[in-house]
C-alpha cells in the first residue's frame, strides 16, 4: 500500500525539516513542494508578491503529478506543501485517499523570528501575514495530525513522528 503524507503549514513553520525527518524514519521518499513552483511564481514571491488561487493551480497540479509518479512505482511519499486552504487540501486528497496531513502549528511571532534567521529561501518574511490570512485551520478535517512547533526541535520531531505513525496505523487498519 502506498501512502501520502503532506507536511503543511505557513512558510517558516518547519515543513522541510519535519518532512525530511518523517520520510527518513518511515522509509518514504521526500519531496519539497517548493521545488515544484513555477519559476515565475518563485520570482513573484521573491519580489514580495503573494500568490493567489489561480497562480497556485499549476503548483498544486505538479504536486499531484509528483504523487502519481511515486505511486506508479509503488513508492510512498512525504511532501512539504503549505496546503493553506481547505480546497487545496481537498485537491491533494484526490491524489491518494486517505492522505495524512501533518499540520505544523505555532504562533506567528515565533515563525517570523525563524524566517528572519533563515538564509537562501525565496519566501520573504514580509509575506508571512498573507500566509496566516490564507490559512484555513485544518483541525477537524479527516486525517489531520496537529504538531505544536513551539517546542525544542527534537521534541517537535518526536511528536510529529509519533502522531504520524499512530495516524498511519489507524488509517491502514481502517482500510
Amino acid at each position: 500500500m502506498t501512502n501520502l503524507i503532506i507536511v503543511m503549514g505557513v512558510s517558516g513553520s518547519g515543513k522541510t525539516l519535519v518532512g525530511r525527518h518523517l520520510a527518513q524514519q518511515l522509509g518514504f521518499e521526500f519531496v519539497d513542494g517548493d521545488d515544484l513552483h513555477l519559476p515565475e511564481n518563485v520570482q513573484r514571491m521573491k519580489s514580495g508578491i503573494q500568490l493567489d488561487d489561480e497562480s497556485r493551480k499549476p503548483w498544486l497540479a505538479s504536486i499531484c503529478q509528483c504523487v502519481e509518479s511515486h505511486f506508479d512505482v509503488g513508492q510512498s511519499v512525504v511532501i512539504a506543501c503549505s496546503a493553506l486552504k481547505s480546497k487545496y487540501r481537498d485537491l491533494l486528497r484526490t491524489a491518494c485517499h486517505p492522505t495524512i496531513f501533518v499540520f505544523l502549528d505555532g504562533p506567528q511571532a515565533l515563525i517570523q523570528q525563524r524566517m528572519e534567521k533563515r538564509l537562501g529561501h525565496f519566501m520573504p518574511g514580509a509575506l508571512l501575514d498573507s500566509q496566516f490570512v490564507d490559512l484555513e485551520n485544518p483541525v477537524g478535517e479527516d486525517n489531520i495530525v496537529p504538531v505544536n512547533i513551539d517546542q525544542p526541535v527534537g521534541s517537535m520531531l518526536a511528536e510529529a513522528f509519533k502522531k504520524t505513525w499512530d495516524e498511519l496505523e489507524r488509517v491502514v487498519n481502517k482500510s
